[in-house]
C-alpha cells in the first residue's frame, strides 16, 4: 500500500514537514511505501476554469500538477499538510488542490484523505476544515486521530516539542493504515459503492 504525502509549506525543513516525518515513520513500521511532494515553494497557479482538463484529462497548465497526478491515482492514501497563514491553509497548496482534484478524471472514492496543519498558535482549526473539504467532495474517507490533525511550533522543528502533537501525528498514521487495509479488504470483497449519474442542479431551475 501507499500513501503520497503532500507538504504545502514553502519550508521543508519547517513543522509541516516534521508533523509529516512523524507520520512517515510510522507509516514504515506498519509496511506501508510513502512519497513525498513539496509543493509550498512551488509556482504554482490557480485554476482559471477554463474547462480544458474535460477534454484532455488533464490541466491545461502543464506544471507539478500533472506530475502528480498519476501518483495521486495510484495512491490508497493522501496525507496533505499545510502551515496556517490568517487561519487558512497555504495559498499555493489550495491552488495545486484545487487543479489536482478538478483537473483528473479518475475516480478518488474511497481512497482515504487526511489533512495536517501547523501554526504558532491559532486558525489551526479553520484550516484543517478547509483542507478537509477536498476530501468530502470526492467520496473519500477522511482520517482522524485522538485530537484535531494539528500541531504547535514557531521555529522551525519546534513541532518535535509538542508532545501531544506529535502523539496525534502518530495516531493519525496508525488510524489511516487500519483504514486504508480495510478499505481494501472490503473492495476485494464487495467491490466499491455502487454510483449513481450525478445530478447537476443550481437555484434557477
Amino acid at each position: 500500500m501507499k500513501v503520497l504525502m503532500i507538504n504545502g509549506s514553502p519550508h521543508p525543513n519547517g513543522n509541516t514537514a516534521t508533523a509529516l516525518s512523524e507520520m512517515a515513520r510510522i507509516f514504515q513500521q506498519e509496511g506501508i511505501e510513502t512519497e513525498l511532494l513539496h509543493v509550498g515553494g512551488k509556482d504554482i497557479r490557480g485554476c482559471i476554469a477554463c474547462g480544458s482538463c474535460a477534454e484532455k484529462g488533464k490541466c491545461v497548465f502543464d506544471d507539478l500538477v500533472n506530475e502528480a497526478a498519476p501518483k495521486f491515482e495510484a495512491c490508497d492514501g493522501l496525507v496533505v499538510g499545510s502551515p496556517v497563514y490568517y487561519a487558512s491553509a497555504n495559498a499555493t497548496l489550495v491552488a495545486f488542490l484545487t487543479r489536482l482534484f478538478y483537473s483528473t478524471p479518475f475516480p478518488k472514492t474511497m481512497k482515504v484523505g487526511a489533512a495536517v496543519v501547523a501554526a504558532r498558535r491559532g486558525g489551526l482549526s479553520a484550516s484543517f476544515d478547509e483542507l478537509n473539504k477536498f476530501f468530502a467532495i470526492s467520496g473519500m474517507p477522511i482520517a482522524t486521530s485522538q485530537y484535531w490533525n494539528s500541531v504547535h511550533g514557531r521555529l522551525p522543528g519546534e513541532a518535535a516539542q509538542d508532545a501531544e502533537g506529535m502523539q496525534t501525528m502518530r495516531t493519525l498514521a496508525r488510524n489511516m493504515t487500519f483504514l486504508m487495509r480495510g478499505v481494501a479488504l472490503a473492495r476485494d470483497a464487495y467491490g466499491l459503492p455502487e454510483k449513481e449519474p450525478p445530478q447537476r442542479t443550481n437555484f434557477i431551475r
